[in-house]
């Protein structure tokens, strides 16, 4: 059986929403950032990216890591991609063709969408969104998010996802990517299609399955 270390309030989230949406039974380790602990070495303390344990399966103390078989991974999109080629059913890749676009938008995902809207994310989270130092970090973000926006807007005009003309883990990457931009609400506004096509990836059963998880995590 697959083991997933994680929590949903973190990359994780991704893999546990395609899981959920394939209908999968997995095993589920909840493990906490260990920067989310005042002390990750007490005792008592819930298993963390920090403790021993975890370090064991992953050295380099981040989550989510994967285990299947003896496979061990531990990048949430490396993972989603094992995942949908090995359980996906509908949600995979078909054919060697789309296994290279379901590639190219994890990375797309990973390098052009997420590193700008992290830094909007963490600009809301710590509050400083409306500093005039926040303002001008917010609007350098924003400003670096157009092209790849204005990129996923042309994929996604005249259809409704992604990849195939149906939803696939293409669509659950670049959604959960770009989920943490989006917290920015104008963000989309000259972009309906992607908003459209967010709100339908966000509106699917295993999306808020796993969102239902992460609110009860606190």
């Amino acid at each position: 059986m697959l083991t997933l270390y994680g929590v949903a309030q973190s990359r994780a989230s991704r893999n546990i929403w395609l899981l959920h949406e394939i209908g999968m039974a997995f095993r589920h380790v909840p493990v906490i950032q260990a920067y989310r602990l005042s002390d990750p070495a007490a005792a008592g303390a819930p298993l963390n990216t920090a403790s021993p344990a975890f370090l064991a399966v992953n050295p380099q103390g981040q989550v989510p890591a994967m285990e299947e078989d003896g496979l061990v991974l531990t990048e949430s999109l490396a993972i989603c991609l094992h995942i949908a080629r090995r359980h996906g059913g509908a949600l995979a890749p078909r054919g060697d063709a789309e296994a290279a676009l379901a590639e190219q938008w994890a990375l797309f995902g990973a390098t052009a969408l997420e590193p700008p809207g992290i830094e909007i994310y963490y600009l809301y989270r710590d509050g400083q969104a409306e500093t005039a130092a926040g303002q001008a970090a917010l609007a350098a973000a924003i400003d670096r998010m157009a092209r790849p926006l204005a990129r996923l807007a042309l994929a996604l005009a005249g259809q409704d996802w992604l990849m195939g003309g149906r939803f696939t883990v293409a669509d659950v990457m670049v959604a959960e990517c770009l989920r943490y931009g989006a917290l920015h609400g104008p963000l989309l506004d000259a972009f309906p299609d992607v908003a459209a096509w967010l709100a339908r990836c966000q509106a699917r059963p295993g999306f808020r399955k796993m969102w239902e998880a992460r609110l009860a995590e606190g």
